[in-house]
């Protein structure tokens, strides 16, 4: 592939780039780029929202670069304020570390392992501001580099200090300790999400204090969640994880609306949509859903896990507008009709199952069950649903 083509297809689904005309000329030179992305382990899945930046950088390798992720397992005890109305929960170290270990197994899905380095940023962070002469020195001349006046350009900042929100000195910091992982890991181009744009631009101030050629910026369309309204996160509860159960995966992908099962066609699946609006919703919405089980899990996997889909919710008598439920704790499945409202006691619902009117899956119940939280669909009867959720 020769350069112009590399770029435009480099280019295909980029919200912001810094610059072009750099891009062209790294990629030009012939040299085999470093390129870098960062992720938290906030939380141990990565979801469909990580896909997004993670496809891109899987493009740099394909083309012969390295990718650099960078787990970041010191930031994560930091919070990344980006795009958030208030202060993010801070993680203690222990947990970060185990969110972590789960993240480099779950990255392979989608990177080529050979072409990958793996860092956690711990490994450059912490000694950076321990109490060695040459580190300290080091965290102030890049702390004083960065001014308070760049740092509260930020809108999200702005916003929440009009609003009389809080903003910790520890927030204002994590631009600054970002940005120094692409000084640390000498990275040629850095990808992120939109919300993620100041932090990379603060990379490439760093890399130009230390000498360094500056990083060319790239960023990647934020993924809305299944809610159809906020950026998929484990936070928002409103997430696809690469590691769900091919099942689970499937219903999630079929619960999207239809406007935004086309946004998913054209930020994970890379096909023609013109071609899939042709087709009955219904049918690109479980072809998307078996195409990102067969990703994840493997073709034997999607078929099975669209013929259960089809057997549990594709039935006649399943209203178009079923209610759902989040079962937050497990406890008995009496417990769980009453409080989905599907009973007005315990002693109405334990009769119901007594006498064969509950199903789970389109299964009759047998016996007043524990019931452990997981996505299914919750029947009484011949026509009361509730779609439970975990």
């Amino acid at each position: 592939m020769n350069d112009g083509n590399a770029l435009k297809e480099l280019l295909k689904g980029i919200v912001d780039i810094v610059s072009r005309e750099e891009l062209l000329k790294k990629i030009s030179s012939g040299k085999k780029l470093r390129v870098k992305l960062g992720v938290d382990p906030t939380s141990r899945d990565l979801h469909l929202g990580h896909s997004v930046a993670l496809s891109k950088l899987r493009q740099f390798q394909d083309l012969g670069h390295t990718a650099v992720l960078i787990i970041g397992d010191f930031t994560a005890q930091v919070g990344d304020p980006s795009g958030r109305d208030s202060t993010r929960p801070i993680l203690d170290h222990a947990t970060a570390a185990d969110n972590a270990e789960t993240y480099t197994r779950q990255a392979f899905k989608i990177l080529d392992k050979d072409k990958t380095e793996i860092r956690f940023n711990s490994e450059w962070l912490k000694p950076f501001i321990g109490d060695r002469t040459e580190n300290v020195s080091g965290f102030l001349t890049t702390a004083k580099s960065v001014t308070i006046s760049r740092l509260l350009e930020r809108e999200d900042f702005r916003t929440r200090m009009a609003a009389g929100a809080p903003v910790s000195l520890l927030e204002l910091l994590y631009p600054v300790f970002q940005g120094y992982d692409s000084v640390a890991v000498k990275a040629d181009i850095e990808l992120g999400g939109a919300d993620q744009l100041f932090n990379l631009l603060v990379g490439r101030d760093l890399q130009k204090i230390y000498g360094m050629e500056p990083q060319v910026v790239m960023t990647v369309p934020l993924l809305i969640g299944t809610d159809g309204s906020k950026k998929m996160s484990k936070s928002y509860g409103n997430y696809v994880a690469l590691n769900d159960a091919p099942r689970e995966m499937f219903g999630k992908m079929m619960s999207v609306s239809d406007e935004l099962m086309y946004k998913y066609y054209e930020l994970l699946a890379f096909e023609d949509l013109a071609e899939v609006k042709k087709r009955h919703p219904m049918d690109a919405k479980k072809a998307l859903a078996a195409l990102m089980v067969k990703k994840y899990h493997g073709p034997d996997d999607a078929e099975t896990a669209r013929q259960h889909f089809e057997k549990v919710f594709s039935r006649k008598e399943l209203p178009r507008d079923i209610q759902t439920f989040r079962a937050e704790k497990p406890g008995k499945l009496s417990y769980l009709m009453v409080a989905s409202g599907m009973c007005k006691g315990a002693n109405e619902a334990r009769r119901l199952i007594a006498q064969g009117a509950v199903r789970i899956d389109a299964e009759k119940v047998a016996g007043d069950i524990f019931f452990e939280p997981r996505d299914c669909v919750l029947q009484v009867g011949r026509r009361q649903f509730v779609k439970i959720i975990k």
